[in-house]
């Protein structure tokens, strides 16, 4: 194999160290092409060799394994020797936790360097990561330093800073920061020293500070001391060797400290601990913890002096939970684990019930080995690292393995406060609250409105009415989900099985979903089952599909010789998305943005129609019994004009995608805009022009023409606002049209006769009955209908004009709802009649003319076109408008990019 080295120097060097840290930077080397004559590393442990031998051995450098290289502070003559033996030229010590006598150190041509994870000569000493969290340093970063006689104090090499977000932990500021470029540093050190231009820049004393080592007997908490301090001393010390204090007379460890924001108000069961402050308190999210200046933090974990880990949530619950009983199944997978074990813990003779993973030699990537190792066997059980740390024996890792599997893991179960109503033959169960970061809560001051029943006009239920503070807790909760939680680190393939679950949760529930869509939204039952519910399940599966599959490209850009480049994009989650949705498919519509959104890997804060907020509470429940994180879908029923603004508005927000009114569409491009610049799709109104031209089929122009504009009683966004019928076949098609209207049956949306249900809600009925008597004002000629039906609910009579001119308000506006405009024509000019409107949502043409058919479709301005059918959508078929109709897509492939941003990198080689 050809290697490549940058340096013009190509030198003998010994490593010595251990750790993937050392084995990552002895593998570079060696790309470097530089001659590694030795490595020094640690005695295996428990029958393991070290990542650093490993990998050595593997490509049959020298290793060694003293245990030690001094005796009473001597160096061992015959270790010295052996070492001298290499003929290194340098000495790289990265990672090296032992001593090294200066007889090795100052032995080589070019002396020693050394890597360190502080900002020497700040926390000097084996602990610097952690003092740099303990003391709540606003810098962190590494030094690649020239070995001296001191402890961390030769001449400086080589510096890298970066800055410590006020969460970090030693784990997420190592393998952010630390890991990877201090891997680049030292080997960006060893080039220097190749070329001859490696400084040394002598340390100063200023500022110097050198920290003990944190061990258990001095990392124990002081709750007299500031949130923020006790946070950095709990993180600072996580995990080795963990921050504890007395809590019942025994000895905890505290894990997964976050800051609190001081305005959130922790519910739960008080837990007293000496020399608080205040109570701790158990919460359903953690353990929230209070310093002396009345500020908080949360804990995410605790281990009890057995060793047992749990989630702090579940501290009053500790060992209440009996052991399940396995079926044949589950002790088939029982002991596959068992071999899985065996095969990692190679020095334990036998693996049995009590064997603990970690007592028994496993490190950190044997955790990881192990969660592989569990979704090869099991793909439905995804587990964290945590779960591992939580159940380190054996039996207590199977208990958990066979909760997952069934459901029944140890995750806090959902509690939904339902609106129980017999309807429809079957019991519905309707939750009502917000839903926020995985729980039912009310909104803020218990505020509540009513939903109505549209049928009768009766009261359904009480509805949390979401106020500013709610929304703003349901932003944070979506963008911690996205940032720190497992849905943003999750596996594409594992969340499209995770979306694919919620479609068939949708499909199970399909019966009560569409009952609930009945009563709410006024929707004939076995349209909303078909359509409402049905396209919905379709489109989460649909997506579920596309997960693993965003991909981007690779593009050939002018390379400038000597060097080449290679250039590829990738599309990546935006992060916070708002949705605000209508109230004509209160599901749908839904369904229709946010399976995409939630596909590309985004988190989602949606606020449905105020009027029919049900069916998207339903969905959430469902959404959290599949197994979605917490803080992935936040649902908050409100006002517009809060909510919806709020969204707008929020910093946070990074997509809105809005399905509505051209008005209200306006207004939210213009705040996302003044806002933050947020990502905006708008599928806004339309006045859909419908060509019949005479050579059509006449019956199913007139059912088609009929269904383009009666379907779900009219209130549906592509409904075919004006009819251009022919004048040769004209009164023809009028005559069949309300020859048909006269069939329809009008009323209970659950019975299964019933063709055309009760509009959606009263302010829209209003409405409906002015922009008809607008029409009759203008001259157009109302054929039938045209009138609220006299009955209890919001029932609208199927309704046709003829005799429309162009002018005329009823031609130029949407009426969404249950009216017929027809206008004849003459083959010269109907094209520009269709295409003189704002507005290019679809259209549709009618012809046997298959030439004619294609002529018009092209020149028809709209985004969707149907020929010789309508309303014809398709979960694979992109939707949306042109001009006042908005832009952007629901459905399709191009959907997602609605969700997705690109990024390009460009590699120089």
């Amino acid at each position: 194999m050809r290697m490549f080295c940058y340096s013009s120097v190509k030198m003998k060097i010994a490593v010595i160290g251990q750790s993937l840290f050392g084995q990552e930077v002895y593998k570079e080397l060696r790309k470097d092409g530089h001659n590694i004559v030795g490595v020094f590393t640690i005695p295996d442990k428990d029958g393991k060799a070290d990542p650093l031998a490993t990998e050595a051995e593997k490509d049959g450098v020298p290793v060694f394994k003293f245990p030690r290289w001094r005796v009473k502070g001597q160096a061992i003559p015959e270790v010295v020797a052996q070492y001298k033996a290499t003929g290194a030229e340098l000495n790289v010590l990265p990672f090296c936790s032992q001593f090294i006598p200066m007889e090795v150190i100052d032995h080589p041509k070019h002396g020693s360097i050394i890597y360190h994870p502080s900002l020497l000569p700040r926390h000097r000493g084996a602990s610097a990561i952690n003092w740099t969290l303990i003391h709540g340093d606003k810098k962190g970063g590494f030094t690649v330093f020239w070995a001296d006689d001191g402890l961390d104090t030769g001449p400086i090499l080589l510096q890298r800073e970066c800055n410590v977000e006020p969460n970090d932990t030693v784990n997420t500021i190592y393998k952010r920061f630390l890991f990877p470029e201090g891997v680049k540093g030292t080997v960006d050190a060893v080039r220097l020293i190749a070329e001859g231009k490696a400084p040394r820049i002598t340390q100063p004393q200023e500022g110097a500070t050198y920290e003990c080592i944190q061990k258990k007997d001095n990392s124990k908490i002081d709750w007299n001391q500031s949130a923020e301090a006790i946070h950095n001393w709990i993180r600072g010390n996580d995990k080795v060797p963990g921050a504890w204090a007395e809590v019942d007379g025994q000895k905890v460890t505290f894990y997964g400290s976050t800051l609190v924001d001081n305005g959130t108000a922790a519910n739960g069961q008080p837990l007293e601990i000496p020399g608080a402050s205040k109570p701790g308190i158990v919460t359903k999210a953690g353990l929230v913890l209070f310093g002396n200046d009345g500020k908080t933090l949360m804990v995410k974990n605790l281990q009890f002096e057995d060793g047992k880990m749990i989630a702090a949530a579940q501290y009053f619950k500790a060992g209440s939970s009996a052991a399940v009983e396995l079926n044949e199944e589950e002790k088939t997978f029982a002991e596959q684990m068992r071999a899985v074990w065996q095969s990692i813990l190679t020095n334990v003779s036998q693996i049995d019930d009590s064997t603990d993973f970690f007592k028994s030699g496993a490190a950190s990537m044997d955790v990881v080995r192990l969660v592989e190792e569990v979704k090869l066997r099991a793909s439905s059980c995804q587990l964290q690292n945590e779960d591992v740390y939580m159940n380190t024996t054996f039996q207590d890792f199977i208990q958990m393995c066979v909760r997952k599997l069934r459901g029944e893991d140890d995750e806090e179960e959902l509690v939904v406060d339902y609106v129980e109503k017999n309807v429809n033959n079957m019991t519905i169960k309707m939750p009502h609250q917000l839903f926020i970061n995985g729980e039912f809560v009310d909104a803020e001051g218990g505020k509540t409105y009513k939903t109505i029943n549209p049928t009768d006009g009766t009261a359904i239920c009480d509805v949390s009415l979401a106020q500013i503070s709610d929304v703003n807790k349901a932003v944070a909760a979506a963008k911690e989900a996205f940032e720190e939680g497992e849905w943003g680190k999750m596996n594409p393939r594992d969340r499209g099985r995770l979306i694919y679950k919620l479609a068939d949760l949708m499909e199970q529930h399909q019966e009560e979903l569409a009952t609930i869509e009945s009563i709410d939204s006024g929707a004939v039952y076995t349209l909303a089952l078909k359509t409402h519910v049905g396209m919905s399940i379709q489109t989460f599966r649909y997506f579920a599909g596309w997960c693993d599959k965003i991909q981007g490209s690779t593009i050939p850009i002018n390379q400038a010789r000597p060097n080449r480049n290679l250039t590829f994009t990738k599309k990546e989650p935006i992060g916070v998305c708002a949705i605000v949705i209508p109230w004509n498919y209160p599901l749908m519509m839904l369904a229709w943005k946010t399976a995409a959104c939630l596909a590309a890997g985004n988190t989602v804060v949606l606020k449905p129609a105020q009027v029919t907020p049900l069916t998207a509470l339903k969905f959430a429940e469902l959404a959290a019994r599949a197994g979605l994180p917490k803080g992935v879908v936040n649902i908050l029923p409100g006002s517009g004009a809060l909510v919806g603004q709020r969204l707008s508005d929020h910093p946070d927000v990074r997509k809105l995608g809005f399905t509505g009114s051209t008005e209200i569409g306006k207004h939210i491009m213009k705040s996302c805009a003044v806002s933050n610049v947020k990502k905006v799709s708008l599928e806004l109104g339309g006045k859909s022009p419908l060509i019949i031209f005479s050579d059509c089929d006449m019956d199913k122009a007139v059912r088609m023409g009929m269904s383009s504009v009666f379907f779900n009683k009219g209130e549906n966004c592509i409904a075919a606002g004006r009819l251009f019928v022919e004048d040769s076949i004209h009164d023809q098609f009028v005559k069949k049209v309300v020859e048909e209207i006269k069939k329809m049956k009008i009323g209970d949306p659950l019975d299964r006769s019933t063709d055309h249900g009760p509009q959606n809600h009263k302010a829209h009925l209003d409405k409906l009955v002015e922009y008809c008597q607008t029409g009759v004002k203008e001259g157009a000629t109302l054929i039938c209908g045209g009138k609220q039906v006299q009955r209890p609910g919001f029932f609208f009579e199927p309704t046709v004009f003829t005799d429309v001119q162009d002018h005329m308000h009823i031609a130029i506006e949407e009426s969404f709802g249950p009216v017929m405009i027809i206008s004849k024509f003459k083959m010269d000019d109907v094209l520009r009649r269709a295409n003189a409107t704002e507005y290019g949502l679809a259209s549709g043409v009618f012809t046997r003319d298959i030439s004619k058919a294609l002529y018009v479709s092209e020149r028809l301005n709209a985004g969707t076109v149907f020929v010789n059918t309508y309303n014809k959508t398709d979960v694979a078929s992109p939707f949306g408008g042109f001009k006042q109709s908005g832009f952007g897509k629901d459905l399709g492939q191009e959907a997602l990019n609605e969700y997705l941003k690109t990024k390009a990198v460009t590699i120089e080689y």
